[in-house]
């Protein structure tokens, strides 16, 4: 029946399709029919930075980024669910079109610039779910906040949402806003995350509760790169990493008609370079937990991402070419399979 609804979706613009089939998936759960078609969710809970996980599969950032379908997408069958990336203040993003795919390498590229409606409406929506597994929140700047100020827009982002997030997640990775990715680097890396460490701390002991704090980061980067990544993760005691965010590179997609559009390459090309980048982190952090996201199409795909070192996954495109069962298919795997490991 998927295969069916996808090819009507694919039919039609991308960023249009995106929100109709959100808005179908509304209308099933609001009528219980979610898990009548894609089964019930899988049950493999998992203790890590001291949350409990229903299951090993999550959604990434990005499909929701107001949280205004939380229910509907954790009803799905996902351990965890992350909303974002949200800032400060709304703002639209880049000029449409932003969206394309490139339907034979499973693949998307996206340049939406963290088109938002803000963190205070996200904050709101994140307080009526009814959805009770672990969400996390995603933060980031607004366009208009100078790199060199970035600081001040991740710590207010961080004030609002910590009170009612699972877990935070410091997006520095995304291709899409000038001048982010500088931000993974060196000293402009420690300067941002030690503040925003020391933050996230005070306003543990001010709440009484423990939220994990992770940062996201690129699968554009050398050997080199992650090392010095991943001794910035440890000098800043970040309680985990998510592994890895879109690519800028197009070798996997070379001579696709929509290849050299801009903007960040998801789905399946970007499988083997979020794995290269997770297996280099593992070796650089043994203990420290790792979600695994990049090109997760199938429950293989899922177990190969555990085995190259992650604890946890995230789908994304997969979902959008292989459809809600891929949600279950993953985490029934990865429950069956031998990669089982907590940290």
């Amino acid at each position: 029946m998927y295969a069916l609804a996808r090819s009507l979706f694919f039919r039609i613009d991308p960023e249009t399709s995106h929100g109709m089939a959100l808005s179908a998936l509304e209308s099933l759960h609001r009528i219980g029919g979610v898990a009548r078609l894609f089964g019930q969710p899988v049950n493999d809970p998992i203790e890590l930075m001291g949350l409990r996980f229903a299951n090993r599969v999550g959604l990434a950032a990005g499909l929701d980024k107001n949280a205004d379908h939380l229910d509907a997408l954790g009803s799905l069958g996902f351990g965890f669910v992350e909303v974002g990336t949200v800032t400060p203040q709304p703002q639209p993003g880049n000029p449409k079109p932003r969206l394309f795919r490139l339907a034979q390498h499973d693949a998307i590229i996206n340049r939406f610039g963290f088109n938002n409606k803000g963190v205070e409406h996200l904050i709101q929506q994140v307080k009526k779910r009814h959805y009770g597994g672990i969400v996390g929140i995603n933060i980031g700047k607004n366009l208009t906040t100078a790199v060199e100020h970035a600081l001040d827009d991740y710590l207010l982002c961080l004030d609002a949402v910590h009170s009612c997030a699972d877990y935070i997640a410091v997006n520095v990775s995304s291709p899409n806003t000038p001048g982010l990715r500088s931000l993974q680097f060196g000293e402009q890396l420690d300067a941002l995350l030690g503040p925003i460490r020391a933050r996230a701390t005070a306003l543990n002991t001010q709440a009484g509760r423990h939220v994990p704090l992770l940062i996201k980061i690129a699968p554009d980067m050398s050997e080199e790169e992650v090392a010095l990544m991943a001794g910035s993760i440890e000098r800043n005691a970040l309680d985990g990493v998510i592994a890895t965010n879109t690519t800028v590179s197009r070798e996997a997609v070379q001579g696709d008609p929509q290849a050299e559009e801009a903007g960040g390459l998801s789905g399946r090309p970007v499988f083997e370079a979020s794995n290269r980048v997770i297996r280099q982190l593992r070796e650089h952090l043994p203990t420290l937990p790792i979600i695994g996201v990049g090109g997760i199409d199938s429950a293989a795909a899922a177990e190969a991402k555990m085995a190259a070192g992650a604890d946890l996954v995230q789908l994304y495109s997969g979902l959008i070419y292989q459809g809600p069962r891929l949600v279950g298919e993953c985490a029934k795997a990865l429950k069956t399979s031998g990669t089982k490991k907590a940290h």
